[in-house]
């Protein structure tokens, strides 16, 4: 497993029937997972909820606070720093168990000394773009969504990172990397975080199932000579760890050499276990 243990402004203190309880700096939300079937492991810490999601049978759903909180606030990672909210659809605008493919791919870009162009594609609110911008990278960061740009855009100035590090599209992702091939221009890393089903700007469906292989493959032609990674993020129940491995190990693995990793993402539960986050798939030079 890939486990994002690091944190100190955010823990998940509990899960389990069908929620989470999480502690997003000093505030406590209480948020639906699907994957937490197990009984709660501490009932008394719910008690401590500052918010929670309630799901719509409709779909969608709400918040009901239990006492005003600020509109966004701010938490750390290591030298990184990032806005949170409440947002109308469940999520806070930062995955946190992420962190750990932060650090593994500034280190590499660190490790390689050398002008390094990162991709990031679906890259929401910017916490990849951060970690690789403040490793020393130059980061082309693409999402279809202008207030998820934006909103990244906010975290690049909230934790001092030059302006001239990234590059801000909003695009498809398909349509971009097939113009930046034709450009031929080339990235040492890459990295996606596609979603299960979603719509381009211009109304495009996405659907991964259908989509990801022919991305991947795609991305492969945009990698450089002397690229140094690509990394899928999946977190659509069904699509396994190995379902990646596959995927790199055909595309990337089969062309350049180098190695296929391909583990489920987790984050430590403080009242026990772990708390599935999805799979990730790195492929990387060497060994």
């Amino acid at each position: 497993m890939f486990i994002a243990s690091d944190w100190k402004d955010y823990e998940v203190l509990d899960t389990g029937w069908g929620e989470k309880l999480e502690r997003w700096g000093e505030v406590i939300l209480r948020r639906p997972d699907p994957q937490a079937i197990w009984p709660q492991q501490a009932p008394e810490l719910w008690q401590r909820a500052d918010a929670v999601y309630h799901r719509s049978q409709k779909g969608g759903g709400e918040w009901e606070f239990f006492r005003k909180l600020p509109e966004r606030w701010i938490v750390s990672y290591r030298d990184l720093r990032f806005y949170v909210r409440p947002t109308g659809f469940k999520h806070t605008g930062l995955f946190p168990e992420q962190a750990v493919n932060w650090d593994w791919m500034a280190q590499r870009i660190r490790a390689a000394a050398r002008p390094f162009k990162v991709l990031n594609l679906f890259g929401y609110t910017g916490g990849a773009t951060a970690a690789c911008a403040r490793a020393g990278g130059k980061v082309t960061h693409v999402d279809a969504a202008k207030g998820m740009v934006q909103w990244a855009g906010e975290n690049r100035k909230l934790s001092g990172i030059d302006e001239t590090s990234v590059r801000w599209i909003i695009d498809d992702a398909k349509k971009f990397v097939q113009r930046e091939i034709r450009r031929g221009n080339l990235y040492q890393g890459i990295l996606m975080d596609p979603p299960s089903y979603g719509r381009g700007p211009g109304g495009e469906i996405w659907k991964l199932e259908d989509e990801l292989y022919g991305l991947v493959e795609l991305c492969e032609k945009a990698l450089a000579e002397d690229a140094d990674f690509m990394l899928i993020n999946s977190y659509t129940t069904g699509l396994q760890p190995a379902v990646l491995s596959n995927m790199l190990s055909i595309t990337a693995k089969k062309r350049r050499g180098g190695s296929v990793r391909a583990e489920e993402i987790v984050l430590p539960v403080t009242a026990g276990g772990v708390l599935p986050c999805g799979a990730t798939g790195r492929w990387f030079a060497g060994a």
